[in-house]
Parts: C-alpha cells; structure tokens; sequence
C-alpha cells in the first residue's frame, strides 16, 4: 500500500540541515505522498545552512491541520527561527491536537517544546538540546526513533532510515 491520497507538510526556514529536509520529502514522494514545502512566507526560497535552497509551496498562514495528514519538522538551527513564527508554532500544535502525524528531528524539538506538546511524552532529539525537552515535560530516549502515539522523533541525519519508516508505518496506521 502506497501513501497515495496522504497530503503531508514540511515546514522550512532558513538554517535548515539539508538532508532532514531533503529525505523526508524524497522518500516521502516516492510513496506516492503529495508533499508540500510550508514556509514563513510561500513562493520563498530558504537556504540550509550550507546555502542549499529549498522554495516554499505554502504559506504557515494558510494551512491548517485539515490540510495535512502529517507534518515533518527538519533541524539544523531553522527551528530556532520557525519557532519566533506563530503561525508554525500554531500549525506544530493543531496538528498535534487534531490527531495529526507529528514528525521531528534533531533539533526540532525546539518546535515541539514552542508549540507546547510534549509535557508526558516520550520523545529523543539531539543531544544538545536534551535539558529543553526534558525541562519542557518530555521522557527522553536516547534512540534512532521514538514514537509515543502520532508524535515521531529522531536524533540526527544518521536516523534519516528509521525516522521515514516509522513516518510511513504511522501514515499506513501501523
């Protein structure tokens, strides 16, 4: 079963890591997802922290949890920058609320903590910013994945494989 009809939303900002963007959405594409690149503003590009650039679909603004199946977070320091932007923060926790898939990684958990969804829940990110999650009301795990109902965390570029997995397996209802 491919994830064909599975509308998903990764959300960009400049500072992004190149491959917790690029994966996901490739992976993601070749399931047959539709997936569109949400940013502060749409039509935009954003350069990763290595200056790849990535163009927005959408607009924060403009997207509501009912638009989207699932919802990826990629690290590198763009959290940092998403989280200064209500309406990604808004659109991390309605997602959250609505049942939606909620996938981040590295230190995407800034995001998570922003939008205020992990008090009780399990979840990993980079190692750095461990102490936030924790502080925020997180069990972390030091594991490739958690999964703790529809919320998927990873810690590093090196989690990529297990991180789409499990994506996947939550959009397939496993």
């Amino acid at each position: 079963m491919s994830l064909e009809g599975k509308k998903i939303g990764i959300l960009v900002e400049n500072n992004y890591q190149e491959l917790e963007l690029w994966y996901p959405l490739l992976r993601l594409k070749e399931e047959r997802a539709e997936v569109r690149v949400i940013g502060p503003q749409a039509k935009e590009t954003y350069q990763s922290k290595h200056g790849y650039p990535a163009i927005s679909d959408l607009a924060a603004a403009g997207v509501r949890a009912e638009d989207l199946d699932a919802l990826i977070i990629p690290g590198g320091f763009a959290p940092d920058l998403m989280r200064r932007n209500a309406d990604m923060v808004r659109l991390v926790r309605e997602c959250h609320e609505k049942g939606r898939v909620v996938a981040a990684i590295c230190h995407a958990g800034w995001m998570l903590i922003s939008a205020d969804i992990l008090r009780g829940k399990k979840a990993t990110c980079f190692y750095s910013i461990k102490d936030d999650l924790v502080n925020a009301g997180a069990h972390f795990l030091d594991q490739e994945v958690v999964r703790d109902g529809l919320l998927i965390t990873s810690r590093n570029p090196m989690d990529l494989p297990v991180f789409c997995r499990e994506i996947i397996r939550a959009l397939k209802g496993k």
